[in-house]
């Protein structure tokens, strides 16, 4: 376990690592960037120490998660952020939408008033709901 001070350092030296830097765009065919998919990064919430952080297509297909000691993390470790690319989660992102997508975060106190997250969390409650009338018969 590590010290309150140790704890503030190290995030403030992980947010001066990302200063900066913008989200990640992959757009192999060199679309519009305005015209590819987003897959948002959001803050789903949690406590102290264990917070949930959710990589969701805007079509509302969960395509990763992550838990965070602190939302401060949680652009990097979803790869939602330029230079912290993580090969394992691209790839799952790049199969899901192969034409290019690009990449935003949404933090928790932002969740409820961002229009686009909104739409993608009502597509997935939609997706949850056919999948359990098809399992219920």
């Amino acid at each position: 376990m590590t010290t309150p001070a140790a704890e503030a350092l190290y995030l403030a030296q992980h947010r001066m690592a990302h200063e900066g830097r913008g989200w990640i765009v992959h757009n192999p065919e060199n679309k519009p960037v305005d015209q590819l998919p987003v897959i948002y990064g959001f803050n789903n919430g949690g406590s102290h120490g264990m917070y949930s952080a959710v990589a969701m297509a805007e079509d509302g297909v969960v395509l990763g998660g992550h838990c965070c000691s602190h939302e401060g993390y949680m652009e990097a470790d979803l790869a939602v952020v330029d230079g912290w690319m993580r090969e394992e989660r691209h790839a799952k992102y790049q199969a899901h939408y192969p034409g290019g997508y690009r990449m935003e975060f949404v933090g928790y106190d932002k969740v409820r008033e961002h229009a686009g997250l909104m739409t993608a969390i009502a597509a997935n409650d939609a997706l949850r709901r056919a999948v359990s009338e098809s399992e219920n018969g």
